[in-house]
């Protein structure tokens, strides 16, 4: 029988599964180091808050099913609405200090509906979407 920890380590292994990513790229992220990274996995080192919380926002992944597990894997992510997923986007993007970016959405804003109809199919190739 696993331990909560090997519990809660086998499930934070299949979110960076989930996101395709290596130990050392994952851990990166979480702000911590990979041996450290890798004991959680196993569950020989118990995740704390911090680290739940971290996971939770940078991942947005769902605080409770990590925790607990409950929902199975269809709820490891926070279900967010269609306008919530805009806004936080929209506000990600305005404070970017990409030049792109910022000419991106401003031609995709101001783009007349049947140009823009051409823009999101090359977009949906681009980012096979």
């Amino acid at each position: 029988m696993m331990t909560q920890e090997q519990e809660m380590g086998a499930r934070l292994t299949r979110v960076r599964e989930y996101f395709k990513m290596n130990q050392r790229d994952f851990a990166k992220r979480m702000g911590i180091s990979q041996p450290g990274l890798a004991m959680f996995e196993k569950g020989d080192r118990e995740l704390k808050d911090i680290h739940i919380m971290r996971i939770r926002d940078e991942f947005g992944v769902n605080e409770i099913w990590l925790r607990t597990g409950e929902g199975g894997d269809e709820n490891m992510f926070n279900k967010i609405s269609r306008a919530d997923r805009f806004s936080i986007n929209l506000g990600k993007l305005s404070i970017t200090e990409n030049e792109y970016v910022e000419n991106a959405v401003n031609y995709i804003a101001e783009t007349d509906p049947e140009k823009l109809k051409v823009v999101v199919e090359a977009m949906r190739k681009i980012l096979g979407i």
